[in-house]
């Protein structure tokens, strides 16, 4: 009687799974395709039969008490070990006789659409309505893909199991493969009669309106998950999630860095240098903000809490304002003569440029002036 743990080179009280490791690394060591020969040939068939042996519990226990399932037997996988099996040992997969027909009932797809929004809602948040068209359930068969008064019929090639066999001889002995029954699509039953509006899958595909809920501090990129607003499954399946990605719509005024907002305010040269109180639009209604004697090109302004609601925290970021100084280019006549009297009285008739380091050179004598220095 042959040693079928020596075979594989496992211990007597080796587990299914060292059965299977060490079947596995014998099996592609000696496979044929990979190692021709008549030696290896015959030496794959025997580690085959010595793990349709060890790796079945009841063969391995008859094995055990000294009887041999392959007693007599001239060779081959003997009768039971099919193609499935090598499947197995390599994939973890199970035999073919255990598949049995599938379900014709199955999860809807999720779904994926973009919404486009404006600055405000990302800022606020707001409802928003949805149109999608999407797969709903045939409320014509319930789902069951049937005409009504009709139903299913067993598959008459596969006999219900869904899959057809197939028999085939060897150098490995006789190989059984299985496939899906073609009549049937695997299902094992075949509807004779399809339901005329969903054609025999059970859902159909319509437009419908969906009521969504826009937090504050939604991103360009961001997805809002709706559980179970997707895809229904065929035949009345449980239905897929469906996803929401938003789009922020650029503003006309307004950046967004993070939670802040940015925007840019022209300041008159007078009022940069006199200071002045000066009017803003934000998205939270007109304020207003303080310009400090001698502002310089560039300075900016925040207003606390007017920008971008966290997402994820409380409060909200803030609104930066970016001054930006406008030095008249056309003058009156009388203009000219004021600004000319300025420079005149503050020494600089004949000006003289004075080098600072990039960044540092907004401090003028005239800007310090004004700021009381």
């Amino acid at each position: 009687m042959n040693d079928y743990y020596a075979d594989l080179g496992v211990s007597r009280d080796a587990s299914a799974e060292e059965i299977k490791k060490a079947y596995r690394k014998k099996a592609r060591q000696l496979h044929p395709d990979v190692n021709p020969g008549a030696e290896a040939e015959t030496e794959f068939k025997r580690v085959s039969q010595a793990y349709d042996v060890l790796s079945d519990a009841g063969k391995r226990a008859a094995y055990d008490r000294g009887q041999d399932p392959y007693a007599g037997a001239t060779g081959g996988f003997g009768q039971g070990f099919t193609f499935s099996d090598i499947m197995d040992a390599f994939f973890g997969g199970t035999a073919a006789g255990a598949r049995g027909p599938r379900s014709r009932v199955q999860r809807g797809h999720d779904a994926l659409v973009r919404l486009d929004v404006p600055l405000s809602t990302a800022v606020f948040g707001s409802e928003e309505t949805l149109t999608i068209d999407t797969a709903v359930l045939c409320t014509t068969c319930t789902g069951s893909g049937a005409q009504a008064g009709s139903g299913t019929r067993t598959c008459q090639i596969c006999a219900g199991r869904g899959e057809v066999q197939q028999v085939q001889r060897s150098f490995l002995g006789q190989v059984m493969t299985s496939r899906p029954c073609q009549a049937c699509r695997g299902y094992g039953d075949v509807i004779e009669h399809p339901c005329f509006d969903c054609s025999g899958e059970g859902r159909v595909r319509t437009r419908r309106d969906l009521t969504l809920k826009v937090p504050g501090g939604v991103d360009s990129g961001t997805r809002i998950q709706l559980a179970g607003e997707g895809e229904v499954g065929p035949f009345g399946g449980e239905p897929g999630d469906l996803y929401v990605e938003i789009a922020v719509e650029p503003h006309e005024t307004f950046t967004r860095r993070g939670d802040d907002l940015h925007c840019t305010l022209e300041v008159p040269m007078t009022a940069a240098a006199l200071g002045a109180t000066l009017p803003v639009e934000t998205l939270d209604g007109p304020t207003e903000i303080d310009v400090v004697p001698g502002t310089q090109p560039g300075e900016t302004v925040t207003l606390g809490d007017h920008g971008v609601t966290h997402l994820r925290a409380q409060g909200r970021g803030d609104l930066v304002v970016h001054l930006d100084v406008k030095v008249p280019t056309r003058l009156t006549d009388s203009q000219r003569e004021l600004l000319a009297q300025l420079a005149e009285e503050r020494g600089e008739a004949r000006p003289e440029g004075r080098m600072a380091a990039a960044g540092h050179g907004r401090g003028s004598k005239f800007w310090d002036v004004l700021r009381g220095r």
